[in-house]
C-alpha cells in the first residue's frame, strides 16, 4: 500500500486589520495585486510544485475565497474548506485542518508569496519521514517577523516580532511540513491568549533539542502594512506584465511595460500609465490622467487630469478631474509602531467619491463609503461614511 500524498493546508482566516480599509468587505487573502488575488499566488505555487490536494483554513468574509476558488478544479487541485469561526492564533488554525488530513502535509500562510520549488522541497522533506519542518529565509528587517535561533540545519527558537536590537536577519519563512502527530503536539502547549504555530514549535524544539531547518533563498512576498502591497505588486508584475501587442492603449497613450491592465479597462486619449502598476475590470481612465506605481481595483473611474502615484485605489471608486493622490516619503504608524520613510500617496477604500481638484497626500487612508466635496485636501486616515466639507 502506497503512502498517501503529501496535501497542503493554506491558513486564509485572518480579517487583515492593518489593511483597512481594503479589508473592510474582503478577506486579506482576497486582496488583488497583479490583478490576482494573493492567495492565488499561493494556491498557483502549491499546484506547480505537484500537491494536488489543499485544504484552506477560512474565516473572515470566507464567502469571497470560496466563490472564487470553488472546488480548485480551475487550477488542476481538490480544494476542501475548513472554518476558523473565531481567529484564536496560527495553531488554532491548523488544529481546524485535522478532520481532512490523513498524512504528510505543508503549511503556508495565505497572505505569504513563494515559489514552488520550496513548497516541493519541504513536501519531499517530510514525506522522506523528517517532521516538523521550518523554512528559514534571510530579511532586511527581521524585528518585524519570527527571528530564528538555530545553527542553519536546526531552528532551536523563534521569536516572533522581537523589541530589542537581533543578531541575525535569519526569520521564520512561513512554510513547514508536518505528519498529524503536530496535532498532538498544539493541543497539548501552554499558552494564554491566541495559540500560535511557533508557540508550539518551541515547546517541541525545547523537548527535542531543535527542529529540521530548510534554507530558502528565493521569492519570498510578505502584505504586513498597506504599502507593502505596492511593493508585493511591483515585484509580482516584473516578469508578468503585459498589455497586449494589439492593445489600442498604445496608439493613444504612453504606457510602461511593467503594466498589466485587465480586460475590459477603458483608456481615453493622453493617458500615461507609468510602471508597476495593475489595472483591474471594467477601470476607465479619462483623458490626460497619469497613473503610476498604483492598484486599481475593478469598476473604478479615474477622472480627466487626475494624477496617481504610490497608491490604492478600491473597488467601485469615482474619483474626479483634475484629483492629485501623491506625496513625499513620510512617517506612518500603524498599531502603535512608527514606520519611516514610507512612500504611499494614498488609500482609497470602496464605493468612495473623490471630488474634483481634491488632494490625498502623506500617505492618507480615505474609508469605505466616503464622498468628499471639490478641492479638500486630505492628509491623514477618514473613517468610513464620512463627508468631507472644504473649509
Amino acid at each position: 500500500m502506497s503512502d498517501p500524498p503529501v496535501q497542503a493546508v493554506i491558513l486564509a482566516a485572518g480579517e487583515g486589520r492593518r489593511l483597512t480599509p481594503l479589508t473592510n468587505r474582503r478577506p486579506k487573502p482576497m486582496i488583488p495585486v497583479g490583478n490576482k488575488p494573493l492567495l492565488e499566488y499561493i494556491v498557483e505555487a502549491v499546484a506547480a510544485a505537484g500537491v494536488e490536494q489543499i485544504t484552506l483554513v477560512v474565516g473572515y468574509r470566507q464567502e469571497r475565497i470560496r466563490n472564487h476558488f470553488a472546488d480548485g478544479d480551475e487550477w488542476g487541485v481538490t480544494i476542501t474548506y475548513v472554518e476558523q469561526p473565531t481567529q484564536l492564533g496560527t495553531g488554532h488554525a491548523v488544529l481546524q485542518a485535522e478532520p481532512v488530513v490523513d498524512g504528510p502535509f505543508v503549511v503556508l500562510n495565505g497572505d505569504r508569496i513563494v515559489e514552488p520549488a520550496v513548497i516541493e522541497r519541504v513536501a519531499a522533506t517530510v514525506r522522506g519521514g523528517t517532521s516538523p519542518v521550518v523554512t528559514v529565509t534571510t530579511v532586511e528587517t527581521p524585528r518585524a517577523y519570527g527571528v530564528v535561533t538555530g545553527d542553519g540545519e536546526t531552528v532551536r527558537h523563534i521569536e516572533e516580532k522581537p523589541d530589542g536590537p537581533v543578531e541575525t536577519n535569519q526569520i521564520n519563512a512561513g512554510i513547514y511540513g508536518f505528519t498529524p502527530a503536530v496535532f498532538e503536539t498544539i493541543r497539548t502547549t501552554h499558552t494564554t491568549g491566541e495559540l500560535t504555530l511557533t508557540t508550539a514549535l518551541n515547546e517541541h524544539a525545547r523537548e527535542q533539542g531543535g527542529i529540521e531547518a530548510l534554507t530558502y533563498i528565493g521569492q519570498w512576498l510578505d502584505v504586513s502594512n498597506l504599502w507593502d502591497l505596492l511593493r508585493v505588486n511591483a515585484g509580482l508584475i516584473e516578469t508578468t506584465a503585459g498589455h497586449g501587442d494589439n492593445d489600442p492603449t498604445r496608439d493613444r497613450n504612453t504606457v510602461a511595460d511593467d503594466v498589466v491592465l485587465a480586460d475590459s479597462v477603458r483608456v481615453g486619449p493622453n493617458v500615461t500609465i507609468g510602471g508597476n502598476t495593475a489595472i483591474g475590470r471594467n477601470v476607465t481612465i479619462e483623458p490626460n490622467a497619469v497613473v503610476e506605481n498604483a492598484i486599481i481595483f475593478p469598476d473604478t473611474v479615474i477622472g480627466a487630469g487626475t494624477v496617481i502615484r504610490d497608491a490604492v485605489v478600491a473597488s467601485n471608486v469615482r474619483i474626479g478631474p483634475n484629483v492629485t493622490i501623491d506625496g513625499p516619503p513620510d512617517t506612518m504608524v500603524v498599531e502603535d509602531a512608527v514606520h519611516h520613510d514610507i512612500e504611499l500617496g494614498g488609500v482609497v477604500g470602496d464605493n468612495t467619491t473623490i471630488g474634483p481638484s481634491a488632494t490625498l497626500t502623506t500617505g492618507a487612508v480615505v474609508g469605505d463609503d466616503v464622498e468628499t466635496d471639490a478641492g479638500v485636501t486630505i492628509d491623514s486616515r477618514i473613517a468610513a461614511g464620512t463627508t468631507v466639507r472644504r473649509g
